[in-house]
């Protein structure tokens, strides 16, 4: 899946699935069974992003403090975005419309915020009035308002004001 989303990132979606299928050290038949064809492939990658991002959540829940992992999983957010970013040109070219398989991401990415922003208000780190859809949504106004390759940056900053503001008066 990375040399796939490395591969869609450098080309966009005429990527070469025998090139993407060599560096991966598969067979192209491996490949095509699989993934039987570049649009599979190309969920199949935003599906594998969206995965890592549900299981940080919880791996990050079990070895950081409260405020941390939600730190962390933001900026891993961030990335997440980026990938986004790249596919869904390329599912757009390929199938018309990448909205069904961006929405049942959806739900998956507002559980694991959810969950982390609630820790941390049980904790005492973050003021009860967050919500967490604000946090997904001030990151996404970012990639969206950014017409620079650096977005990436200012996200990762954002992600720093967006804590200390919803740190809980002390």
């Amino acid at each position: 899946m990375e040399v796939a989303k490395d591969a869609f990132t450098r080309y966009g979606a005429q990527a070469s699935l025998d090139e993407i299928a060599k560096q991966a050290e598969v067979g192209a038949g491996t490949l095509y069974r699989h993934f039987p064809s570049r649009e599979e492939l190309l969920k199949a990658v935003y599906r594998t992003e969206i995965e890592k991002l549900a299981e940080a959540q919880r791996t990050f829940a079990e070895t950081l403090s409260p405020v941390e992992a939600l730190r962390a999983w933001l900026l891993l957010f961030v990335e997440a975005i980026a990938a986004k970013q790249v596919i869904a040109p390329a599912l757009k070219e390929l199938a018309g419309d990448p909205k069904k398989v961006f929405e049942a991401s959806y739900l998956q990415i507002q559980e694991a915020v959810r969950a982390l922003v609630k820790r941390a208000i049980q904790s005492g780190d973050l003021r009860r009035d967050i919500e967490p859809a604000d946090l997904l949504r001030a990151l996404v106004g970012v990639a969206h308002v950014a017409d620079t390759t650096d977005w990436q940056q200012s996200a990762r900053r954002l992600v720093d004001i967006l804590i200390a503001g919803s740190r809980a008066a002390q």
